[in-house]
């Protein structure tokens, strides 16, 4: 089998930008992977994922069960492992994935209140996914931990420079689920060992390529252990 490793956090934490960053750097390297993104808007599969997200369910993320919403993230990510990168991960290969599992354990997650809910909920995804649909189990997860207040300044400040009247999804749109949905992150980081990179230090927005290298190191530090980068 192969690493898969997920880079995943709450909206405006800086997943994509680290996503990126990650793959120009392995591609110096010389290093061989492969690269996933969840919802994969390329692939029909997410079809569901796109009318939960409009707000053709709801126009508020509440409004849908996180049973329910999990079920359409679930199909397109098995629909995406069937036919894009089963045999190369069997392999032995290396998947980046921009987001996973993990958001749902953190967005879908996020609307239940009790804690007992909560933990039935998260037994519930971890063997629906992992077990029923036999998807692979993260090698290692990176949880950006970008507090609320910093994520809203940063989302402010891609709106005033990417002005293309888009419309915000009923996660993006909605502050309070934004903070449910970090509070579930925390909660979650914890309880299935996330490495968690702190994004914020002295009241300061790290940067970028602060970030970046300690993700970076964590990632060849497991290559290494594993001795994948010998084969890659």
């Amino acid at each position: 089998m192969g690493k898969l490793f997920v880079i995943d956090g709450t909206d405006g934490s800086g997943k994509q930008t680290q996503f990126n960053k990650l793959q120009e750097r392995l591609k110096e390297d010389g290093i061989d992977f492969r690269v996933v993104s969840f919802p994969n808007y390329d692939s029909p599969s997410s079809g569901l994922v796109k009318m939960y997200l409009s707000g053709e369910f709801g126009e508020n993320a509440k409004d849908v069960s996180p049973y329910i919403a999990s079920t359409f993230y679930a199909a397109d990510r098995y629909a995406t492992y069937i036919t894009e990168y089963k045999d190369y991960y069997e392999n032995g290969g290396i998947i980046l994935a921009d987001r996973y599992t993990t958001a749902n354990m953190v967005h879908q997650a996020g609307k239940i209140d009790n804690k007992e809910e909560r933990e039935k909920f998260l037994n519930w995804l971890w063997d629906f996914e992992f077990n029923l649909y036999g998807l692979p189990i993260p090698t290692e997860v990176f949880f950006l931990n970008m507090p609320v207040e910093k994520s809203l300044e940063l989302m402010k400040d891609r709106e005033n420079k990417f002005t293309h009247g888009e419309k915000k999804d009923i996660h993006e749109r909605d502050k309070n689920h934004l903070i449910d949905a970090y509070n579930a992150a925390c909660f979650v980081a914890k309880k299935y060992d996330w490495y968690e990179v702190k994004c914020v230090k002295d009241n300061k927005i790290r940067t970028i390529e602060d970030i970046h290298e300690e993700i970076y190191n964590e990632i060849i530090e497991t290559l290494r252990d594993g001795e994948f980068l010998s084969q890659h």
